[in-house]
C-alpha cells in the first residue's frame, strides 16, 4: 500500500460527492477546545462565508471549554449557536459526532486524532484536522483506512499543514517542479528554536489528568516535538520531492529538558533521510534556549539552491534567479487553509489532504524511531511497526489509568539510543 512514489491531495467532483454542502448553512462542531482549536474556529469564520455556526463543541477538560467558548462569542457572537451543545469530558466528541454538525474540526492531542477521525468518517462529517494525524505506525494506518472510507463518502478532509495554503510556498515549489534548480541532490529542513510551555502538575490532578495537561511531553500523546513541529518543514520537502523518504538515520536526547516535568520527549534530533531517487534530507529540530534558531526548508540542485521559507532562487555563484516580491500570505496559511476548505465546500468540490497528511506524520515518525534507537530504520518496516503507544479507545475517564506510569522518584521512562525498546 506505501511502497513508495508521489503523494498529493486529491478532489473530487460534485457528481461524485453525497456531502456537498451547497448553500445550506456549515454546521460546526469542534473537538479539542485549547488554543489551536479556538484559533481554527476563529479563522473559519473570518474565512467570510455568513452561513456558518458553532453548533457543539467538546474537551476533556471544562475549563478548557469554557475558555474557548468566551473566545470565539467575543469574536464572532452572531455565529455561535452551541447553547446546551458543550459536552465535557474523554469520551464527549461521541456527542459531537451524533449532534448535527457537517464539519467537525479535530484538535485534540494528536494521540486521539487516528480514533477522532475513524469516528468523524463513520459518522459522515467533513473533517479539518490538526497535524500530526497520529504519533505512531498503527495509527497512521488506521487513519489511511478511514480515510478510504471518507473517499468512498465523498467526504472533505483538510489537515492543518497551512504552509501547503500558502503563495509564496506554493510558487516556489512550483518554479523547483518546473527544473529551475535542475535535478534535486540534497536538502535542508529546520525547526529550531526554545521550546514551549510546561504547565505544572496541580494538586489532586490525576496522573491522566497531568499528561492530558502537558500532552506535548508524552510521546503517546504529541510524538515528541520532530513529530508535532518539525512535520511543517518535513511536509515541504516530501512535496518539492513528490515522494516520501525510504529511509532514515539520526541522533537525539536530552540536553537540557531532563526533569520529569518534561515528560518523555528529546530536545533535539538531527536526522538523516534518503529518498528513492537518492534525494538526501538533512532534518535538525531543536528545543534549546540560547542555540542558533531556525524554522526553514532549503533544497540545493545540481544548477541552483532554493530557500523555500523566503521563496528564493539563486544559481549555485549565489545569484538570485527568482525571488516571490509579494509576500502578502506569509504566515498566513492557518486563515489561508480555512479559506480554501470553505471555499471548496461551497462551490461543492471535496477535497482531501489527508493521505499526504499521513504520510508526512509517517516520516516524523520515522526520523523519532530513528533517534530514539540509534538505527537505520526503513519506511517498509517503519510503517508495518505494530508498537502502539497507548490504547486511546479504552480510555474514557480522567479517573482511567495513563499509558504511561512515573517511576517512584517521579520521572518517565525516556528512549535510549541502543535499546531494543527504544524504538517506539
Amino acid at each position: 500500500m506505501l511502497a513508495g512514489g508521489a503523494i498529493g491531495g486529491s478532489s473530487l467532483s460534485v457528481a461524485q460527492s453525497a456531502h456537498v454542502i451547497g448553500s445550506d448553512t456549515i454546521k460546526i462542531g469542534l473537538i479539542g477546545c485549547g488554543g489551536r482549536g479556538t484559533a481554527a474556529t476563529i479563522q473559519a469564520f473570518n474565512a467570510g462565508d455568513r452561513g456558518v455556526k458553532l453548533v457543539a463543541m467538546a474537551d476533556p477538560f471544562g475549563s478548557n471549554l469554557q475558555k474557548s467558548y468566551r473566545s470565539i462569542k467575543s469574536v464572532h457572537s452572531d455565529k455561535v449557536d452551541c447553547e446546551g451543545r458543550r459536552y465535557e469530558g474523554l469520551d464527549a466528541y461521541k456527542a459531537v459526532m451524533n449532534s448535527d454538525a457537517n464539519v467537525v474540526f479535530l484538535a485534540t492531542p494528536p494521540g486521539f486524532r487516528p480514533q477522532h477521525f475513524e469516528a468523524a468518517v463513520n459518522a459522515g462529517k467533513h473533517v479539518f484536522m490538526e497535524k500530526p494525524v497520529a504519533t505512531d505506525a498503527p495509527g497512521v494506518r488506521r487513519v489511511l483506512a478511514a480515510n478510504q472510507l471518507a473517499k468512498k463518502k465523498g467526504l472533505a478532509v483538510h489537515v492543518g499543514l497551512q504552509r501547503r495554503h500558502e503563495t509564496q510556498y506554493q510558487q516556489c515549489v512550483d518554479q523547483i517542479h518546473r527544473g529551475a534548480i535542475g535535478d534535486l541532490v540534497f536538502a535542508r529542513a529546520y525547526w529550531n528554536g526554545g521550546g514551549v510551555w510546561v504547565r505544572p502538575r496541580q494538586k489532586n490532578q490525576t496522573e491522566l489528568g497531568y499528561q492530558l495537561r502537558n500532552w506535548y511531553y508524552f510521546t503517546w500523546l504529541g510524538g515528541d516535538h520532530i513529530d508535532e513541529q518539525h512535520i511543517h518543514n518535513l511536509d515541504i520537502i516530501n512535496w518539492v520531492a513528490q515522494s516520501y523518504p525510504t529511509e532514515a538515520q539520526g541522533v537525539g536526547g536530552r540536553e537540557v529538558r531532563t526533569g520529569p516535568d518534561h515528560g518523555q520527549i528529546f530536545d533535539h534530533h538531527m536526522v538523516e533521510y534518503t529518498y528513492a531517487n537518492g534525494l538526501k534530507l538533512l532534518s535538525q529540530c531543536r528545543h534549546i534556549q540560547g542555540c542558533w534558531n531556525s524554522v526553514s526548508e532549503h533544497v540545493h540542485g545540481t544548477t541552483g539552491v532554493a530557500d523555500i521559507s523566503r521563496a528564493v532562487i539563486r544559481d549555485r555563484t549565489g545569484k538570485k534567479r527568482w525571488e516571490r516580491n509579494n509576500k502578502e500570505t506569509l504566515g498566513k496559511g492557518c486563515q489561508l487553509e480555512q479559506d480554501a476548505m470553505f471555499a471548496a465546500l461551497r462551490a461543492g468540490h471535496i477535497t482531501n489532504e489527508c493521505d499526504y497528511g499521513a504520510y508526512s506524520t509517517m516520516t516524523a515518525i520515522m526520523g523519532r524511531m530513528a533517534t530514539y534507537s540509534g538505527k537505520r530504520v526503513r519506511w517498509s518496516d517503519a510503517i508495518k511497526s505494530t508498537t502502539q503507544l497507548a490504547d486511546t479507545d479504552a480510555l474514557e475517564s480522567l479517573e482511567d489509568l495513563a499509558p504511561i506510569q512515573p517511576t517512584k522518584d517521579g520521572s518517565y521512562a525516556v528512549a535510549v539510543p541502543g535499546e531494543k525498546s527504544s524504538t517506539a
